[in-house]
């Protein structure tokens, strides 16, 4: 009898699951160790890389997402990039997360924008107490590499404790645009 309303309780449970809008929770998810990964990823070059770490080190997970989406059209993500970089503007934060004292390493993925960190990782850095603790940034980019990305990391969190930078390239989302557009034109 039990496993009979178990299981039809259970379409109910994931309905209510579903619900939850993504990000309501401020806490990272997952692993046994003290060790978070915190990243940025709008295509999901960044999240792949996150996951592997995440797995590998047995490490809670915590998905950095602006209040307000980035749009999906990648030249206006782009341009709005660019003002909020230039205007020196920290776009508020979906979620943070709850107690970072908690971690000694973090993980800090995102990838770059204009030569730069993106606006939303500003924000991260500004809004999470990083000192003290090991902090290994992971990034992905275009072929243009890290611009002043580990600059601005070492500006927003001077007491951190800078680790090897892991950069990859990743340039898909662009490359993708340019073969289409030509295809297009040609």
């Amino acid at each position: 009898m039990f496993r009979r309303h178990f299981l039809q309780a259970l379409p109910l449970a994931a309905a209510a699951v579903s619900t939850v809008p993504k990000g309501a929770f401020s806490q990272a998810v997952g692993g046994g160790s003290k060790t978070l990964v915190a990243y940025f990823s709008r295509t999901g070059n960044t999240r792949v890389i996150a996951y592997q770490i995440r797995r590998a080190k047995d490490a809670a997970l915590f998905e950095i997402d602006p209040a307000v989406a980035y749009p999906e059209d990648y030249e206006e993500t782009v341009a709005q990039a660019r003002r909020e970089t230039a205007s020196g503007y920290l776009p508020p934060l979906r979620a943070s997360v709850r107690q970072v004292r908690q971690y000694d390493a973090v993980y800090l993925g995102f990838p770059i924008w204009g030569m730069t960190a993106p606006p939303v990782i500003r924000s991260f850095i500004r809004t999470h107490d990083l000192s003290e603790k090991a902090v290994y940034p992971f990034i992905t980019h275009g072929g243009y590499g890290l611009g002043n990305s580990i600059d601005v990391v070492t500006s927003l969190a001077p007491r951190a404790h800078l680790k090897p930078v892991l950069s990859m390239e990743a340039d898909q989302e662009r490359q993708t645009l340019e073969q289409v557009r030509g295809w297009l034109d040609g």
